[in-house]
């Protein structure tokens, strides 16, 4: 089961979503609210924290969970302070009760990563794309829209268009024909 611990948060933070089964991992630990006590209202403890990348939205309360749950931190760039383990791209990683493919993307940070299960037909796209073919923003620090628009290509290479829900950094989740959104995204990408 997906859950977005962020949902109905009136502060500046991503998206968070604890997924449970098997393994029960938190996707991006966001900032500026008490995802810890989120956390404990629904599970005992945490198996590990994947990211799908290392902005302040996303990360901001990674210290306060690490704390509270003992827990390694897996992202892309182990460089990248309060990351244990690396996940390079085309490695796996149980999230609950599937295996998810990373996907290096970067163009909106270096470290980008998205998340792909296609057995279970869902992705965790971090913030490369989102509902009604929005992308990332590409003028921040180690953004690139060249690079953006490649990373989206690529995703859709690898991506079912069959894939039944996409988890974004951002804003809703998708769960009518996903895939759409984003081959919408790799064209309004182009075109900005």
């Amino acid at each position: 089961m997906i859950t977005n611990l962020a949902q109905g948060v009136q502060a500046f933070t991503s998206n968070v979503y604890l997924v449970t089964g098997e393994r029960t991992v938190l996707v991006d630990p966001g900032a500026n609210f008490d995802v810890v006590s989120a956390i404990h209202e629904r599970v005992d403890g945490l198996d590990a924290v994947v990211l799908t990348h290392s902005h302040r939205d996303h990360i901001g309360n990674l210290g306060a969970v690490t704390d509270a749950f003992d827990v390694d931190v897996w992202g892309y760039d182990p460089s990248v302070d309060g990351v244990d383990h690396a996940i390079g791209d085309g490695e796996t990683i149980e999230l609950g009760d599937h295996e998810y493919v990373a996907i290096h993307t970067p163009g909106h940070k270096d470290d980008h990563l998205c998340f792909y299960a296609a057995d279970a037909g869902v992705l965790f796209a971090g913030d490369l794309v989102f509902q009604n073919g929005s992308f990332g923003r590409t003028d921040l620090e180690e953004g690139d829209r060249e690079t953006l628009i490649e990373s989206i290509d690529r995703l859709l290479e690898l991506i079912d268009e069959e894939l039944a829900e996409m988890h974004t950094g951002h804003g809703p989740s998708v769960t009518q024909r996903p895939y759409d959104h984003v081959e919408l995204a790799a064209q309004m990408a182009r075109r900005a």
